[in-house]
């Protein structure tokens, strides 16, 4: 069975990530959404509603497993026998920080390896950070947020 580990904050998750989740999910067996704890962002979701708003998202993808872990991703890997990390690249400031990562993973875990996705092209600009920034100031979000989620988005990031 191939098995891939999409891991990220999805705080919230965007219609990039959902993109993401399901290309994987097309070339995986089992793919498992990590929601990840990251030590340098301040999350406006807890990891409770992260995972729930990421289960609502993909309740139609039977191969996807939705959980978290406050270890590292390829600690991670290692525990539940998962030889790929997915990730998502858009620009080259994500390449950079793939590629340190990527490299820091393979010393840990030399049988993992890392697969960088390219988001398509609505999805270039999307990320979480830049939804909460159109909240705040009152933007629709539609466009950027898987359609079952839009209103919760909005309203705890309003409040």
């Amino acid at each position: 069975m191939k098995k891939a580990v999409y891991p990220g904050s999805f705080d919230p998750i965007s219609n990039g990530h959902l993109d993401l989740i399901r290309r994987t999910s097309k070339l995986f067996d089992e793919v498992h959404i990590l929601v990840s704890y990251n030590v340098n962002k301040k999350y406006s979701f807890t990891t409770e509603e992260r995972i729930e708003m990421i289960k609502e998202c993909t309740k139609d993808l039977k191969n996807v497993i939705v959980t978290s872990s406050s270890d590292l991703v390829v600690q991670y890997c290692k525990e539940n026998n998962i030889h790929i990390i997915v990730r998502g690249m858009r620009n080259y400031s994500d390449y950079e920080n793939e590629f340190s990562l990527f490299q820091y993973n393979r010393d840990i875990y030399p049988g993992v390896e890392t697969i960088l996705l390219m988001p398509t092209t609505k999805n270039q600009v999307v990320s979480s950070s830049a939804i909460k920034e159109l909240v705040t100031f009152g933007c629709d979000i539609s466009k950027y947020v898987p359609k079952p989620i839009v209103e919760k988005v909005y309203n705890k990031l309003k409040n």
